[in-house]
């Protein structure tokens, strides 16, 4: 009886150990995927009697820049090799290189033989902290690779991140990347790993795939949600990097940075109400003032497309008050602009428009001036407007015809007949080949200047116009325009031939037209005879 109680014993504490190795793994796990403190709340039970567990614990504080407390997890082991390893992370991380240094090579050199394990502890001490020897780094990872005739998956991972420090060191490490995904396709951080160089070389589509195999790894993983959004992000797929973050939330321990960024993506996608909201909250209690003045950037942006101006000019300028205006981008500006144009304060919105343009060191700023021409289109202000639309084409000649017609357009609305005319001509000599739109809006301006319809100065424009478009152009009442105005002059030269055919082609559009009744009123009172006096 005394044996079968004795061998009961000794079962029950082989599944509690399996059972415990279960759940260091998985806490170590949780570090590597960067959930520190999900990895915290796993392994501190753990760590008063499991070494490895201890020393991860460490990491974890120490990804959190809690250092003391690190630095006293670490102290519980001193003769263990992955808890020296941790002193050595604390000394790099602490400022103080030369010991760091010194303590990683002590450390290594406890390696005999075949005995890799102090040089690769020794080497992740280097290879994730800044300030050592990278390249010292790097030989004890490939001694260890030699020396192991087991698993070197995590030696070969580390042996990549590691090569990726250096400069021209991304396709050794992007070769042991694969030579771990080569044997085992479920390794998730292998191909998280592949995608971030990818990424890095701006190749966004094999980013994107490589970090889809890592999410089907292990779906578990937040880490490609993150770097996905982080992609569609730098590609500009705003909508998408959203849906990969929100994806990587309900992964990731959900920490305040998780919340800023994701704080960050709902005002990248648009989403200017649920950015607002979140800002707002975020803002609550918030005791860092970088934080705070970034929170109320992003609120007060988002205000001005969420309908609240005022409330966006009150964030606002306490944001440009405190921000550096070095961290400050030209598109601020321009927003900023936009928002002054919402509150009809032109001459601010001219200013900031102006400090954003000037800041922007872009080859090519088409986009923004068009976006400041349509600004103030869209509010009406027609010589604002025509202005930016005029400094858009001297910015880039090669624009297209659509910025050249509504340079025109907005001078013609704004009542600015000389520039229009000159707006008009360019138009035309830019485009006037593939664009019959130019003699049009020659003519249009030029029967604006000749408002009398006197001097015809008008009829080349409209004439070579309907050469082009011919009599069953689709815009009738642009065609009525140019009949118009050639009905009113040949009217007023008594050119009765082509008065008739003009008025005939009126009739043709518009069989009520006001403008032949005006001028057969007007025939009637030039061939009325004179009343007889009685006499």
């Amino acid at each position: 009886m005394k044996k079968v109680v004795m061998m009961l014993a000794f079962a029950g504490f082989g599944f509690g150990a399996i059972a415990q190795d279960a759940t260091v793994k998985n806490g170590i796990k949780m570090y590597y995927y960067k959930k520190y403190k999900s990895a915290e709340s796993v392994l501190a039970p753990l760590a008063e009697k499991d070494p490895l567990a201890n020393y991860y614990l460490g990491l974890s504080y120490l990804e959190e820049g809690n250092l003391q407390q690190a630095q006293a997890i670490f102290g519980k082991y001193p003769e263990d090799l992955a808890n020296m390893s941790g002193m050595v992370r604390f000394a790099f991380a602490n400022k103080d290189i030369a010991r760091g240094n010194a303590m990683a090579k002590e450390l290594a050199a406890k390696a005999k033989k075949k005995d890799w394990m102090p040089q690769k502890y020794a080497a992740d001490a280097i290879t994730y902290t800044e300030g050592g020897d990278i390249n010292q780094a790097i030989a004890w990872y490939k001694d260890a690779i030699a020396k192991n005739s087991g698993d070197k998956s995590e030696l070969q991972i580390g042996l990549g991140d590691a090569m990726r420090k250096i400069s021209g060191g991304g396709g050794e490490a992007m070769n042991n990347y694969e030579a771990v995904i080569e044997k085992d396709k479920t390794n998730s951080l292998a191909f998280s790993r592949i995608g971030d160089l990818w990424y890095d070389a701006r190749n966004y589509q094999s980013a994107l795939d490589n970090y889809g195999r890592a999410k089907e790894a292990d779906v578990n993983n937040p880490l490609p949600y993150k770097a996905l959004s982080n992609a569609y992000s730098r590609s500009g797929k705003y909508k998408q990097a959203l849906q990969n973050l929100q994806e990587y939330l309900s992964h990731s321990d959900n920490t305040f940075e998780d919340q800023l960024e994701y704080t960050r993506a709902l005002y990248q996608a648009q989403s200017y109400c649920d950015a607002a909201t979140q800002a707002q909250k975020l803002l609550q209690g918030q005791p860092d003032p970088t934080r705070v003045n970034e929170l109320t950037g992003i609120l007060g942006f988002s205000q001005i497309n969420c309908g609240d101006s005022l409330a966006a000019l009150n964030n606002l300028r306490k944001y440009f008050a405190v921000q550096d205006p070095a961290k400050i981008l030209p598109g601020a500006y321009i927003e900023y602009g936009k928002l002054f144009l919402k509150l009809d304060m032109t001459d601010s919105a001219g200013h900031y428009y102006m400090k954003g343009i000037s800041g922007d060191t872009a080859r090519n700023k088409t986009d923004v001036y068009r976006d400041v021409a349509e600004a103030f289109k869209a509010k009406k202000n027609y010589c604002k407007s025509a202005e930016w639309y005029s400094n858009l084409v001297k910015a880039n000649p090669d624009a297209q015809a659509a910025d050249y017609v509504w340079r025109v357009i907005m001078y013609y609305y704004c009542k600015d007949l000389g520039n229009g005319m000159i707006a008009a001509n360019e138009f035309e000599a830019k485009h006037g080949a593939t664009q019959p739109s130019a003699y049009y809006w020659q003519g249009r301006v030029a029967s604006a200047i000749d408002s009398e319809a006197t001097t015809g100065g008008a009829i080349p424009y409209y004439q070579k116009w309907l050469e082009k478009v011919g009599p069953n152009y689709e815009k009738k009442n642009d065609l009525k325009s140019a009949y118009e105005y050639m009905m009113y002059y040949y009217f007023n030269t008594k050119d009765k031939e082509n008065l008739k055919l003009y008025k005939e082609k009126i009739l043709a559009i518009d069989p009520n037209s006001r403008s032949v009744k005006e001028i057969e009123e007007l025939e009637k009172q030039v061939n009325a005879k004179p009343r007889s006096s009685g006499k």
